[in-house]
C-alpha cells in the first residue's frame, strides 16, 4: 500500500505535471549549449541541467519502483542502452569517418584515442587525465570532447541504482521512513560532492570540470528535489516568479560566468539552481508564465531532439573549421552549423533513436537490449581500430642523421638541402608530429632524493661523464634534449633533466602568475643543481616570442640565474624559438610548404637584438645562445626548412629537426663555455 504522500509523489512525479516543462527544459538547455558553442566560442551551463534533471528522473523513478517492491536492473539498465547508445554511436562512426577525410594527421591519434574513450562512456576520464598532461593541454579540441557528459551520465545511470538499492536495504532492515533515509542519503552525497568539487576547482580546475566525483552532486540535488517536489507548496504569484527567475538566471549563466574556467565548484550552483527554480514552480496556469513558454510545442520537440541535437552540432562545427581552415565561425557559417545539426538530429530521432526505442528487443528478451548495445559499440571500435592502424602506418619512419636529403637546420647553416630536382617527402610524417617531442624513458627518471615532488631524468654514460648539463625548466628547455643527446653520445657528457611542462626555471610563475606549485618546484630545482653542481645549466632565456614582438626576459629567471651564480655553476641562457596561434605544420598539410601565409615575416616576431641585452647587472656566469637565424631565414620564418618540418604544434620544435641542430649546437655550447 502507498501513503497519501507517497501516492502525491507518484503523480506529480509522473507523467502529467512536469513532462512538457522538463521538455522545454532540456530544449532551452541544448539551445544554450549549442549557440554558446557556435557563435559565442564559450561554454554554458546547459550540461549542469542535463545533469539536475538526469537525477530528477531516475531518482523519482527509482523510488516509485523501491516503494512498490523492488528495483527491476536488468531492464532498467537495458531502456538506459536504448537509451543512449543508437544516437552516440551513430554520432561517433559518422565522426570516424569524417575525422579521416577532413581532420589533420597530427590530429588522427588524439581523435582515435577519444572516440573509444566516448564509446566506452570514459571520455570525461580521458579529458581528466589528458588535462594533466602538459602536451596533451595542447591538443586542439576533439571533435568528441563533448561526449565528457554523456560520459558522466552513463556511469551515474549505473551506479546511482545500485546506490539507491543499498539504502532501501538498510532503511527496510532497520525499520526507517524509506523517503527519510533515501533524502539523508542523497543529503550527504550531495555535501561530500559539492565540498570536493569546490576544493578541487580550486586546486585544479581543468581536472575537476571533467571528474565524475565533483558532478555527482548535480545528480543528487535533482535527486532531492524528486523526494521533496510533492511536498512544495507554493502560491500561483510566486511559482509565476520563480519560473521566470530560473529561465533568466539560466539564459544569463554563461554571458556572467567563465564556465570554462570557474565550474564545477560553486560556481555551477547557479544553472543547476536555476533549474531546479523551474521545476519547482511547475504548471502555474498562466498564459504568460514561464511553464507556458517551455511547454510550446516547437519547444517540446526540440526538446526531443535535444539529446541528438548536442551529440552533433559540436563534431559539426569543428569539421566545418578544419575543412574551412578558420579558427571562427562567423554569423554565416554558424548558421549553417546549426542548421545541418537540426537536420541531422531530427534524422537520428526519426529514424535511429525512435525505432530502437520502440523494437521490442529488451522488453520480452532478456539480453535483447545487451545484445543490441554491443552490437552498436563493435562497428565504432572497429572503424577506430582501422583508423589506428592507418595512422600506424603513416606516421612510422626512419630519420638518418646527416641526410643529405633532410639537412634540416644544416640548410640555413651553408649546409646543402635536397638535391635540384630531387622531390622528397617531408619529415617527420604528419600523423608523427604528436610523438616528435624528446622524452625520457621512464627507466631513466627517478624522483629526488632531497626532493621526492622532483623527478630527475639523466642519460647514461660510460663510465665517469666527462661533463654533466642539467637542462631546467618548461618544455621549451626540454625540448633541447633531442639535439643535446647525441652531442652527450660522442663526448660522454651526462644530460641530466629537470622538466616541468609550463613552468620555466625562474623564482617566479611565468606560466600562470602565482601558481605556487611551479614557484615550489623551481625552488627545489635549484636546490637540487646546487647539491649536484654539474658543469653547466641549460635553460630558456626570454620567453613569449610571438607577432608583436613580444619577446622579453622576466626578472625571475635573472634572479634564479643569479641563485646558481652563486654557487660557481655556468648558466647558458637560450633565447626562445617562434610561437603561433596555429600549428604551422597543419597548414603546411592543407596548403604546402610553399604557401606564404605558413610562413611569417622575421620582423613581426622576432626584434633584431633579444631583449636579454638590453638588461644592466647580469650575473657574471650566464652565457646567451640564439639560434633564431635556424628558425628563421633573414626574412621569415618558415614552417619548413631543410625538408623537415620545424613544429610539432604552434610552439614546440619537433624532435627531429632539433637533432639537426645538434652539430651547431655542439660548436657554439662548446665555444661558449670554452671546453674543448
Amino acid at each position: 500500500m502507498l501513503s497519501g504522500r507517497e501516492k502525491g509523489f507518484e503523480r506529480v512525479t509522473g507523467q502529467t505535471r512536469f513532462r512538457p516543462e522538463l521538455q522545454g527544459l532540456r530544449a532551452l538547455a541544448a539551445v544554450l549549449v549549442v549557440i554558446y558553442h557556435v557563435w559565442l566560442g564559450r561554454i554554458s551551463g546547459g550540461v549542469d541541467v542535463f545533469f539536475l534533471v538526469s537525477g530528477f528522473l531516475i531518482t523519482g523513478q527509482l523510488y516509485r519502483a523501491s516503494v512498490r517492491g523492488r528495483i527491476a536492473f536488468q531492464p532498467m539498465w537495458g531502456r538506459m542502452i536504448k537509451r543512449l547508445f543508437p544516437a552516440a554511436m551513430t554520432v561517433l562512426l559518422a565522426t570516424v569517418v569524417l575525422g579521416y577525410l577532413l581532420l589533420p594527421e597530427g590530429r588522427w591519434f588524439q581523435t582515435i584515442r577519444e572516440v573509444v574513450a566516448a564509446a566506452l562512456f570514459v571520455e570525461n576520464w580521458q579529458l581528466a587525465a589528458d588535462s594533466a598532461d602538459y602536451f596533451a593541454q595542447h591538443d586542439q579540441a576533439s571533435v568528441v570532447q563533448h561526449f565528457w557528459s554523456l560520459s558522466i551520465q552513463g556511469q551515474f545511470y549505473l551506479v546511482w541504482p545500485v546506490l539507491v538499492a543499498l539504502v532501501v536495504l538498510v532503511a527496510r532492515r532497520a525499520g526507517w521512513s524509506l523517503r527519510r533515509s533515501l533524502a539523508g542519503a542523497l543529503g550527504i552525497v550531495f555535501a561530500v560532492s559539492l565540498a570536493y568539487s569546490v576544493w578541487l576547482t580550486a586546486v585544479d580546475q581543468p581536472f575537476a570540470y571533467f571528474m565524475s566525483l565533483t558532478r555527482v552532486w548535480e545528480f543528487a540535488l535533482g535527486g532531492l528535489l524528486a523526494l521533496v517536489i510533492d511536498v512544495i507548496v507554493l502560491p500561483v504569484a510566486v511559482r509565476w516568479v520563480l519560473g521566470w527567475l530560473g529561465v533568466a538566471a539560466l539564459v544569463a549563466c554563461g554571458l556572467v560566468l567563465q564556465v570554462g574556467t570557474v565550474f564545477p565548484g560553486y560556481a555551477a550552483l547557479w544553472p543547476t539552481l536555476a533549474a531546479a527554480l523551474v521545476l519547482v514552480a511547475g504548471t502555474t496556469g498562466s498564459p504568460v508564465g514561464a511553464d507556458r513558454f517551455l511547454s510550446v510545442r516547437p519547444l517540446a520537440y526540440l526538446g526531443n531532439l535535444s539529446y541528438a541535437l548536442y551529440l552533433w552540432h559540436w563534431p559539426i562545427l569543428l569539421f566545418y573549421l578544419a575543412a574551412r581552415d578558420q579558427e571562427e565561425v562567423g554569423l554565416r557559417g554558424g548558421a549553417l552549423v546549426i542548421g545541418v545539426s537540426l537536420v541531422l538530429a531530427a534524422l537520428t530521432y526519426h529514424l535511429v533513436e525512435n525505432p530502437v526505442r520502440d523494437a521490442k528487443f529488451g522488453t520480452y528478451t532478456r539480453w535483447g537490449a545487451y545484445r543490441f548495445g554491443a552490437a552498436a559499440l563493435v562497428p565504432v571500435l572497429v572503424a577506430a581500430g582501422g583508423w589506428q592502424f592507418v595512422s600506424q602506418q603513416r606516421s612510422a619512419f626512419t630519420f638518418v642523421p646527416d641526410d643529405p636529403a633532410y639537412p634540416g637546420a644544416k640548410a640555413l647553416a651553408g649546409g646543402s638541402a635536397a638535391p635540384a630536382g630531387q622531390q622528397v617527402p617531408l619529415m617527420p610524417p604528419f600523423a608523427a608530429l604528436p610523438d616528435q617531442f624528446a622524452f625520457f624513458e621512464e627507466h631513466e627518471c627517478d624522483e629526488s632524493d632531497r626532493h621526492p615532488e622532483l623527478v630527475v631524468c639523466a642519460t647514461s654514460t660510460m663510465g665517469e661523464p666527462s661533463r654533466r648539463i642539467v637542462v631546467a625548466g618548461d618544455s621549451h628547455s626540454q625540448q633541447y634534449n633531442a639535439a643535446l643527446r647525441p652531442i652527450a653520445r660522442e663526448r660522454n657528457w651526462q644530460i641530466i633533466s629537470m622538466g616541468k611542462g609550463g613552468c620555466p626555471f625562474s623564482t617566479d610563475s611565468e606560466g600562470a602568475p602565482g601558481d605556487l606549485t611551479c614557484m615550489e618546484w623551481n625552488a627545489a630545482v635549484a636546490d637540487e643543481i646546487i647539491a649536484l653542481r654539474p658543469d653547466a645549466v641549460f635553460t630558456m632565456g626570454t620567453r613569449d616570442v610571438r607577432v608583436g614582438l613580444t619577446e622579453w626576459t622576466p626578472p625571475g629567471y635573472v634572479a634564479q640565474w643569479r641563485r646558481v651564480a652563486d654557487a660557481g655553476i655556468p648558466v647558458v641562457a637560450v633565447r626562445d624559438n617562434p610561437r603561433y596561434d596555429s600549428s604551422p605544420s597543419d597548414c603546411v598539410e592543407q596548403r604546402g610548404a610553399a604557401a606564404p601565409e605558413c610562413s611569417t615575416p622575421r620582423s613581426e616576431v622576432l626584434a633584431p637584438d633579444p631583449p636579454y641585452t638590453a638588461l644592466t647587472d647580469l650575473p657574471p656566469n650566464v652565457h646567451f645562445l640564439d639560434f633564431s637565424d635556424y628558425f628563421c631565414t633573414p626574412d621569415v620564418c618558415p614552417p619548413v626548412i631543410g625538408n623537415v618540418l620545424v613544429y610539432l604544434d604552434d610552439n614546440h620544435v619537433t624532435a627531429a629537426y632539433m637533432e639537426t641542430m645538434s652539430s651547431i649546437l655542439d660548436e657554439q655550447l662548446v665555444a661558449t663555455l670554452g671546453w674543448q
